[in-house]
């Protein structure tokens, strides 16, 4: 028994939930997943897999193994790429997640200079605004926003950010400008859907030492920021969102911050891979330039933020 396929193999069907599409992902039959599946139960002498018509699920004895599986996978894969001479020339496939919001304003724009840098590398980039597994959807790299929790997963911090609460000028001028947190009940509110709540986040504020989380009945609620700050931008509400986000457009007076003294500390944003990668190459290139892009956007809206106070 070869284990090591045997291990991808049960890996890949219990990722897809298919035997099939675990074979087409492999580029194998379908009786060749099988025989793996098998032969691996019969080594550990236990079911690692439940089969039903309809469906493929992990048994307790296969979800246990799945996790210590992906981890020898992600390991012996990190230790094949150290060792194939990419350090001085990072090369292969790079699959990356960024928020939508970093790949358009920030990273597309300067994908040119990255790529003309490192030739070798075929970049590819999600865009979206979710939590992904890096090991179950085979992500080398992500830019996370918010806390990271995963023990198989390594952070590098890059920035903080923090929360303002804003509008554009033809809905305070018709509606007002709230002068105290308590006052948003009177106002029309763009909340932000929580992945996994599916409610609106909380509002968060801050006046010193003084931290409130506030919960508003919102008129509307995205589960995207960007959509967010387009709806604030066409007059449909206030919005509390990252200073990142909004630096431009309260540059521009597109937007303007109300209940400045009670802006709160945000979410940090953090280049996120699996540990057995963080000495690839490849890995370090890209969370290199990504931290570099992060940073000087940073300084840029500080200086956006302090000249519009």
């Amino acid at each position: 028994m070869d284990q090591l396929a045997c291990m991808r193999s049960f890996v890949r069907v219990a990722d897809l939930h298919s035997f099939s599409r675990a074979a087409d992902a492999l580029g194998v039959s379908r009786a060749v997943i099988s025989t793996h599946v098998a032969q691996l139960e019969k080594h550990l002498h236990c079911q690692l897999l439940h089969r039903t018509t309809r469906r493929v699920g992990l048994t307790s004895d296969g979800a246990e193994y799945l996790v210590r599986c992906q981890r020898i996978l992600a390991e012996l894969d990190g230790a094949d790429e150290t060792l194939r001479g990419t350090r001085l020339s990072p090369q292969g496939r790079l699959r990356v997640d960024v928020p939508v919001v970093f790949g358009r304003a920030l990273l597309i724009p300067a994908l040119a200079r990255f790529t003309a840098r490192y030739p070798q590398l075929q970049l590819e980039v999600q865009l979206n605004d979710r939590v992904v597994d890096l090991i179950a959807e085979e992500i080398d790299l992500v830019v996370r926003v918010g806390a990271v929790r995963e023990p198989q997963l390594i952070a590098r911090r890059i920035v903080n950010t923090r929360l303002l609460t804003c509008a554009s000028p033809d809905y305070l001028r018709e509606h007002g400008v709230p002068t105290a947190p308590e006052e948003l009940r009177r106002h029309k509110l763009i909340g932000h859907l929580g992945a996994d709540s599916r409610r609106p986040h909380k509002w968060q504020f801050q006046r010193g030492t003084m931290r409130r989380q506030l919960t508003f009945p919102c008129n509307v609620a995205f589960n995207s920021v960007e959509a967010q700050i387009m709806a604030a931008l066409r007059g449909a509400g206030i919005l509390q969102t990252m200073d990142l986000v909004v630096a431009e457009a309260l540059a521009s007076g597109k937007l303007e911050v109300v209940l400045r003294q009670w802006s709160a500390p945000g979410a940090p944003i953090s280049v996120v891979c699996r540990s057995a990668l963080r000495d690839s190459p490849k890995i370090r290139v890209f969370a290199d330039f990504a931290a570099e892009l992060l940073l000087q956007y940073r300084r840029r809206v500080d200086g956006m933020l302090d000249a519009e106070v």
